[in-house]
């Protein structure tokens, strides 16, 4: 299986230009004014230099529509990653909106998460995410026990994240979870918040793309 690399938590140019360099699928950049992460003073010219090859995520808890909106189009982003507690409705009123928009929906894992209650977004979601449960949406370097994923039945394939490093290798079962399709790496891989240590991720996706 190949997984894919997803970054997320991106804010600083020279740390973008750097990461952009590595055989990553996805980039990250939270639009959350909470997090650490907030990309909030990126600006166009530096996501304009980011390769075709790399997909770029704009991360939005419960944000306003139109304004969302706006930030992927200035952006020019392929995917939106909702990490609040966004409705099936609104990930339909999203992609009516935004032509050509993906979009991933973040759920955060404290106890196996409910198919049935999951099942509503399989219609108005390319992919899921899980991340380990905070009050803040994520962030926190935290994992949760991959095995609450065990009994995950839908068809939506997802991205896994939630303290996600190097460690991740010697969990087979997490690494063969039937629908696992990425991994969402972030704080782990930090020198501060939003600035990566590049040789490091550089050898970690060497090592799960190997």
């Amino acid at each position: 299986m190949n997984i894919k690399i997803k970054v997320c938590g991106m804010k600083d140019p020279d740390n973008i230009r750097a990461l952009t360099a590595l055989d990553i699928d996805y980039i990250g950049f939270i639009f959350y004014k909470r997090s650490p992460r907030y990309a909030g003073k990126l600006t166009r010219n530096i996501t304009e230099t980011i390769s075709d090859n790399i997909l770029k995520v704009g991360v939005f808890v419960d944000e306003n529509l139109c304004l969302a909106e706006s930030i992927v189009k200035r952006f020019n982003l392929d995917y939106v990653q909702l990490h609040g507690d966004e409705t099936p409705e609104y990930c339909r009123r999203i992609r009516e909106e935004i032509s050509g928009i993906k979009i991933i929906k973040a759920f955060g894992i404290k106890d196996p998460p409910d198919n049935a209650f999951l099942k509503e977004y399989a219609g108005v979601a390319d992919f899921f995410l899980f991340d380990t449960y905070t009050p803040l949406h994520g962030g926190s370097g935290k994992t949760f026990n991959k095995e609450a994923l065990a009994g995950y039945d839908l068809n939506v394939p997802f991205f896994l994240s939630g303290g996600i490093d190097e460690s991740i290798l010697d969990e087979p079962v997490a690494l063969k979870l039937p629908r696992l399709y990425a991994l969402d790496i972030n704080s782990r891989f930090e020198r501060t918040p939003g600035v990566k240590d590049i040789p490091r991720i550089h050898n970690f996706v060497n090592k799960i793309k190997s």
